[in-house]
């Protein structure tokens, strides 16, 4: 096998790169992003790389290379110029912190997410509906970890929490410090030549986790903050790495936001046991929050569908209609600024100043 298809080279991409311009440039996968230093793999090995300024200047910054990134690099004695991206099969994004709608696109052509959260004192099921419902508007599948199993008397309580949540995924006990149950889901769940990302909030033990996959420790575990009970963060850029298996995984910092999106193409807030009830609505284009003869509002009332889920579904549903406006909003003014820029060069055209 060739260095580029143990990284994840598929037909996808090698179609893609046979229909390129550039085919006296060479194909390479983002293992990280340091400022403004790209380290990337090549058939021939590691190699560092800056982007082109034809590639800044005529791309939006969600569409730079991130980590995981098929892209194109020409070298130039010991370094290299990145000078393409080939078409992502999907990316992981989130609204960007502190931004009322801009997208911030975090890693590209995943196969699966790992969500963790610790049993300590991480675990907050709100907040993993959050990440359930942005993997699906990206099209990742998603998979939950629940680590530090062996710190609560009876975790099975815990994962029947989540399984009961109606998401179509694994959920998984573990502990970085337990090696068997370490072993019985990584034999299963990381797959060669597949690339996976784990995320969650600072804390949860995801370091640990890394630590035991590699084999080596790459970074000192944090500890807890004793004045807030909150992680410190241990990881403070996404790597991808190649694990002894042949599967891959990008060690992701600790997030302590993650706003929900409005992907391209994307139908919106989405749950399993929601769209299952949906049909029986009196009305085709109902809410679910104040129509007469909802289905999804008589379940919450009768119990068969969890208060917990309704809420999430509701509050996710108007911050990603708050995103969509304000993207909307800012596109007009995008538009109306562009209008005035072809104006005023006109005007100056015509009167030659």
């Amino acid at each position: 096998m060739s260095t580029l298809q143990s990284y994840g080279w598929n037909e996808h991409f090698l179609h893609h790169f046979n229909s390129s311009l550039y085919q006296d440039a060479e194909p390479a996968r983002v293992l990280s992003i340091q400022g403004f230093k790209h380290l990337l793999i090549t058939e021939a090995g590691p190699l560092e790389a800056q982007l082109s300024g034809a590639l800044i200047h005529s791309r939006s910054p969600e569409e730079y290379p991130k980590v995981g990134d098929w892209v194109l690099v020409k070298r130039y004695d010991e370094a290299g110029i990145i000078i393409e991206t080939l078409p992502r099969i999907n990316e992981l994004s989130r609204k960007a912190p502190g931004s009322e709608s801009s997208r911030q696109v975090l890693a590209a052509n995943i196969d699966a997410a790992f969500i963790v959260q610790g049993l300590d004192r991480d675990y907050n099921l709100m907040r993993l509906q959050r990440y359930m419902q942005q993997l699906a508007l990206c099209n990742i599948q998603p998979i939950v970890l629940l680590n530090k199993a062996d710190l609560v008397a009876d975790p099975e309580v815990f994962r029947q929490e989540v399984v009961a949540l109606g998401y179509d995924c694994p959920v998984i006990l573990t502990s970085a410090m337990d090696e068997t149950l370490q072993e019985e889901w990584v034999s299963r769940y990381l797959m060669p030549e597949c690339t996976y990302i784990m995320l969650g909030s600072s804390g949860v033990g995801k370091s640990t986790l890394l630590n035991s996959l590699l084999g080596y420790k790459r970074q000192e575990e944090g500890a807890t903050s004793t004045a807030n009970n909150k992680g410190r963060h241990t990881t403070t850029t996404r790597h991808l790495f190649l694990l002894s298996n042949g599967s891959m995984i990008i060690d992701a910092p600790g997030m302590r936001e993650f706003g929900i999106t409005a992907e391209d193409g994307g139908e919106g807030i989405l749950h399993p046991l929601i769209e299952e009830l949906a049909p029986l609505c009196r009305f085709g284009d109902c809410t679910h929050q104040h129509e007469p003869g909802c289905a999804i509002v008589s379940a919450v009332q009768n119990g068969s569908l969890p208060e917990l889920v309704y809420r999430s579904y509701v509050k996710l549903l108007r911050e990603q209609y708050h995103f969509q406006t304000n993207e909307m909003d800012k596109r007009r003014i995008e538009r109306q600024h562009g209008k005035i820029t072809r104006q005023a060069s006109k005007h100056r055209k015509d009167w030659k100043y």
